[in-house]
């Protein structure tokens, strides 16, 4: 076989997840890599599978790629198999596929589990489109701003999340998206899989209370946030029109005519010119 690098994904929880073309390719490699060689290690031999095990993780890939291209290039076939789902999606798998198309080496990726994508249908969402966030921010502003930024997007939006943090996020989600359906899946395709669904203030009060009692929050956990709903819509509609309606007041303190108001709120806000010079008239009077 002619050296090429493997992107082999592994099962999120559940062993029977591991898909035939994987254990194919760990068994065809004349090396696998790791991003932790002890849970790779466990892996390999509940399928009884003997082959020489490199630890390569996120502080030695930059280090260490471009050998490993050269290894391929030589005609090495390499596996790279993250701790679970697939290699890449939040992990360092992805700079390693981006050295092997930088060094012009031959890289296959196989399809397999993926934390995200099995969230995202768990949800229960109607939304055909989601959004995958990685890691959700760990600080109340950076949370925040993520939220802000990404809350005019129709799509659900999917982040992965510590049981440690969870509390904390839910209550930034419920500051900014109020309104949105969220569901916290926790512990996916393993023995004690959870999806818990509500408003983040609900789900907040759900997971403070667990936090409190003997175990507190375990597992590993992706938060879906769904798209924005109708009831969001009407509330955002409130606001702006409250804001616009403020901006149309101070604008006639500063003496614009009815025409001129009109004109800078339909800029600003982008509402309708009929609207717009409604509120100019009203603040006029």
């Amino acid at each position: 076989m002619a050296g090429k690098l493997i992107i082999v994904p592994t099962p999120i929880g559940n062993l029977g997840d591991m898909t035939l073309r994987s254990l194919e390719a760990l068994r065809a490699a004349d090396t696998v890599c790791a991003e932790d060689t002890r849970v790779t290690g466990k892996l390999l031999a509940h399928f009884d599978i003997r082959k020489p095990l490199e630890r390569l993780d996120e502080a030695m890939i930059g280090a260490k790629a471009a050998s490993v291209m050269e290894r391929v290039a030589a005609g090495e076939v390499v596996a790279y198999c993250s701790d679970a789902g697939m290699p890449g999606v939040s992990d360092p798998g992805l700079r390693l596929v981006a050295a092997a198309h930088e060094a012009g080496v031959p890289a296959e990726v196989l399809p397999g589990a993926s934390a995200a994508a099995c969230a995202y249908v768990a949800s229960g969402t109607v939304c055909p489109r989601f959004y995958f966030g990685g890691f959700f921010p760990r600080k109340t502003g950076e949370q925040r701003a993520v939220l802000e930024d990404l809350r005019g997007l129709d799509a659900a939006l999917v982040f992965y999340e510590s049981p440690n943090r969870l509390v904390a996020a839910l209550a930034a989600i419920a500051e900014v998206l109020p309104w949105r359906e969220v569901a916290v899946c926790r512990e996916l395709t393993k023995l004690h899989e959870e999806v818990a669904r509500g408003t983040a203030a609900e789900l907040r009060a759900l997971f403070e209370a667990r936090a409190e009692e003997p175990g507190g929050i375990r597992g590993e956990i992706a938060l879906v946030i769904d798209a924005p709903n109708a009831q969001e819509a009407a509330a955002d509609a409130d606001v702006a029109a409250a804001s616009a309606e403020a901006r149309a007041a101070e604008l006639a303190e500063e003496g614009l005519r009815t025409k001129q108001i009109a004109k800078q709120l339909a800029a600003e806000f982008g509402i309708a010119r009929n609207d717009a010079y409604d509120l100019a008239m009203a603040a006029a009077r």
